[in-house]
């Protein structure tokens, strides 16, 4: 972004902003990285991928990615019941970013 452009407006008006308020967190790039790469994962099978994440966390930041429309949230109405978590069209638009930022951190770190 040009600095003039920065200068115009609030860091809270840009789109880098409003990006990163999407996938802040601890856990929300890690989860949208796995749905990319799994496609279609249960809720226990993201909780043993993803060590040390409490249920709470868990819940809350699925909840969070699926009122952004960043994950969708398929329920199967059987018992037990059934829950599988994807990535939705928007998410899946993510994922060259995520791809960037794992290519950046590969060179660089030591």
């Amino acid at each position: 972004m040009p600095k003039e452009s920065l200068k115009e407006k609030y860091m809270e008006d840009t789109g880098f902003a409003y990006t990163m308020s999407l996938i802040s967190g601890k856990y929300k790039m890690i989860i949208l990285y796995i749905l990319s790469e799994l496609k279609v994962v249960r809720y226990n099978e993201l909780k043993r991928i993803i060590s040390g994440i409490s249920h709470k966390t868990l819940s809350l930041t699925l909840k969070e990615l699926e009122k952004d429309d960043l994950v969708s949230r398929k329920e199967y109405p059987q018992i037990p019941p059934k829950v599988e978590y994807s990535l939705s069209k928007r998410g899946k638009s993510l994922i060259p970013i995520l791809d960037a930022i794992c290519v950046w951190g590969e060179k660089n770190r030591k």
